[in-house]
């Protein structure tokens, strides 16, 4: 890559250092890096002496469950593969660092030259996939120097990104440095095309795929499953910031038929205390719940304070407010709309094409501020037959999307 990219990969790992210093996020992330090599050197020589088979890229948790469907085909469907997964942030490889699909999990060095080539030469991949957002140029540089077949998956282009901007001529050469892109949809596949870069294939959304699974292979919360037994409108907040709780947590004070199931996006001890502060005796902490038989029967909401329920919580809801619409971006909307059910979210979404969608279709509605919050809200509770019509418009949009990775893996592993 070019000097100036380089200076800015250096000034951006100088910046994550001098964070590092207040930031146990940031410290954890660097500290994960520094043993990436150590890692690779061990897990080679245990499980891939002749390298990897797939090393797929996912900067968190979102774009990890974009890759699942096509790490878990190959698994199924070619034991003997050798998967590498890495992450770049502390969230996504905080809850999946012992994830069965992938024969080895570990963090993402910076892309400086010297750190990619040391990477590359531990990991002796055969095959890169990235997914959605991630474009590094000096690891995309030495993949096509190397002759490495490389691939991004479930991409979305907008024109204002850089690549489409005047100046933008060292982004638009990383992407010449695919031999694929899997983008979600024709607009994208004719921005790319106005750039020159014509190996795209149309071929939708992983995520989709996912949540399907997701759908076919829930878990049974039983504690969960009593607390909305009696309910007649459930609320299910996933992956919630403050600014979400800032609009709903006054309307359910104010609506104390109404059962909610909260699920913060972060729960440290001291953020669990003061959403519970605010939604008052009613509230509990599943974790205090270690059975049915815990619910005293006058809780009037739950708070998850544990990974890897969300995605099956959504069951026992009527509708969902899906969390980071007021902050850096949006989360797993279809997680939710895969049960058949309304979504709510804030205005941060322009990057998410199922937002724009799913509200285009009449299965979910955008929320900027407390009255229209409410509107909202108090809608989907009191007429029954737009909460149906609501929720059955997302549920079909959901299966109406389904298939991207039937299209994807018979090009790269038929």
């Amino acid at each position: 890559m070019n000097p100036l990219y380089n200076a800015a990969i250096s000034l951006y790992g100088a910046a994550a250092r001098l964070a590092a210093l207040s930031s146990p996020k940031v410290k954890e992330m660097l500290a994960g890096q520094a043993a990436t090599l150590r890692t690779l050197a061990e897990e080679r020589r245990r499980v891939a002496p002749e390298g990897y088979d797939l090393w797929l890229h996912a900067a968190s948790l979102g774009e990890f469950e974009q890759g699942r469907p096509l790490m878990e085909r190959l698994r199924r469907e070619h034991s003997d593969k050798k998967i590498l997964l890495t992450f770049f942030s502390p969230s996504g490889y905080r809850v999946r660092h012992n994830y069965a699909g992938a024969d080895t999990v570990a963090y993402l060095p910076f892309d400086t030259p010297a750190r990619v080539s040391a990477f590359l030469d531990a990991a002796a991949p055969k095959m890169a996939v990235f997914v959605k957002y991630e474009f590094w140029g000096n690891y995309l540089e030495q993949l096509a120097k190397r002759r490495i077949p490389t691939y991004i998956i479930s991409a979305i282009f907008r024109p204002g990104q850089r690549f489409f901007r005047p100046g933008g001529g060292a982004f638009r050469r990383m992407l010449g440095n695919f031999t694929r892109l899997y983008v979600q949809d024709e607009r994208s596949r004719e921005l790319l095309a106005g750039i020159g870069i014509d190996r795209v294939t149309v071929s939708g959304d992983t995520r989709f795929d996912r949540v399907t699974d997701i759908l076919r292979t829930a878990k049974n919360v039983p504690v969960v499953e009593k607390f909305v037994e009696n309910s007649t409108f459930t609320l299910i907040a996933g992956s919630s910031w403050a600014p979400d709780e800032d609009l709903y947590i006054p309307w359910l004070k104010s609506h104390p038929q109404v059962k909610a199931v909260i699920a913060p996006h972060e729960f440290d001890d001291a953020r669990i205390k003061r959403i519970a502060e605010r939604l008052g005796p009613g509230a509990r902490r599943l974790s205090e719940l270690a059975s049915p038989a815990d619910l005293r029967g006058d809780e009037t909401a739950l708070i998850v304070d544990c990974f890897g329920l969300l995605s099956s919580l959504y069951r026992y809801g009527s509708m969902a407010w899906v969390g980071g619409g007021f902050g850096a971006g949006l989360h797993n909307i279809n997680e939710a709309a895969v049960y058949g059910i309304p979504v709510v979210f804030g205005p941060n979404n322009r990057k998410f094409k199922e937002a724009a969608d799913m509200q285009a279709c009449g299965g979910a509605f955008e929320v900027t501020d407390r009255r229209s919050a409410e509107t909202v809200l108090d809608r989907l509770l009191d007429d029954r037959a737009a909460l149906h019509k609501a929720g059955e418009a997302a549920g079909n949009y959901i299966r109406a999307n389904i298939g991207a990775t039937d299209k994807i893996y018979p090009d790269l592993f038929g």
